[in-house]
């Protein structure tokens, strides 16, 4: 006989509304008082009916999350923490890529509206009048990029390259080369304030791109990098960044020796390739579970906010060196 709420209340000496409470909005319940019903619940093998819990909280108990390109590893580790911490708020997620289309973004939120009770988008390519089409249909959390009057996780873009930047004037670099990612990103916005350090070391800097942040497009920029003399360059992103790496092994190009290379993000396959690829590390996973936490924030009638910017950290690894005289 399947375990009811009821034996659930019984067993934990509490009512039946107070079982419902910590699970459907535990923010009401007092923690000793949650973790005994869980933990009975737990033993029994009891698990709420989320249609049920819907119908009485008004709430589907489910988070959306869109990504612009799912095959761009950086993204699961953003997902990681949101699956980690709705999992922890008893949230489900529903996932949706837009690939790197403004547009289906609009179509995916617009879908995803009736299905759960908000929605994280990560590093959105919309523009402002997409953007007007979309806000007020359901909550929205932005990571990686800032829409007035809507709560977002940032991470420290500007300062992460200010970083690699520092690197590479220490190494003695004064001709350096950026790949710039897609023209409709704030986190290339971002990248590119930070990227005016240059100018206090007397650098200087050839942008190039945009580009898709894809490995074929860092195969087809090295090519540029070269043509433009730099000794140093640093790609929008790791994946664009290995793209680099490959064709510099096929032009016999040697890296850093002759050619020093910068990636963004620190994606697993960042510390494997050869040589490791110094990078910027931006902390995904820790964006993935604040923006959750922002946006429980939001359905519980708290203020989601703005969060502060999350730190970033340079990874050095054997892709840099010093400038070869």
């Amino acid at each position: 006989m399947a375990v009811t709420i009821q034996d659930v209340a019984k067993a934990a000496g509490v009512s039946v509304s107070t079982v419902s409470r910590a699970f459907s909005s535990p923010e009401m319940v007092k923690e000793e008082t949650r973790a005994r019903v869980r933990a009975v619940a737990e033993r029994l093998g009891y698990r709420p009916n989320p249609a049920a819990r819907g119908l009485i909280t008004g709430k589907t108990a489910n988070i959306g999350v869109i990504v612009p390109d799912l095959t761009n590893p950086f993204f699961p580790s953003m997902l990681k923490g949101v699956q980690a911490r709705a999992r922890e708020a008893d949230h489900a997620v529903f996932l949706a890529d837009a690939q790197e289309d403004g547009a289906e973004e609009a179509r995916l939120v617009a879908a995803m509206a009736k299905q759960v009770d908000g929605v994280v988008m990560c590093a959105s390519r919309m523009d402002k009048p997409l953007l007007d089409k979309v806000l007020g249909l359901v909550p929205l959390v932005f990571i990686n990029r800032t829409v007035p009057g809507q709560p977002s996780v940032t991470m420290d873009n500007a300062g992460g390259m200010r970083q690699a930047v520092d690197h590479l004037a220490a190494l003695g670099h004064r001709r350096i080369a950026y790949l710039n990612g897609p023209r409709s990103s704030w986190t290339n916005r971002e990248r590119r304030k930070g990227l005016r350090r240059a100018e206090r070391h007397g650098m200087q800097v050839t942008q190039l791109g945009p580009f898709v942040p894809r490995f074929e497009a860092g195969q087809q920029a090295a090519d540029l990098v070269i043509a433009a003399k730099a000794t140093a360059v640093i790609a929008y992103n790791d994946v664009m960044a290995l793209g680099v790496l490959a064709r510099l092994t096929e032009r016999g190009v040697a890296v850093p020796a002759e050619m020093s290379v910068v990636g963004c993000d620190d994606i697993g396959f960042a510390a494997m390739s050869t040589p490791a690829l110094t990078t910027i590390d931006l902390g995904g996973e820790r964006a993935g579970r604040v923006a959750v936490d922002a946006l429980l924030d939001i359905l519980a009638a708290r203020d989601g906010g703005r969060r502060p910017d999350l730190t970033a950290a340079l990874i050095v690894r054997a892709s840099t060196g010093p400038v070869q005289s």
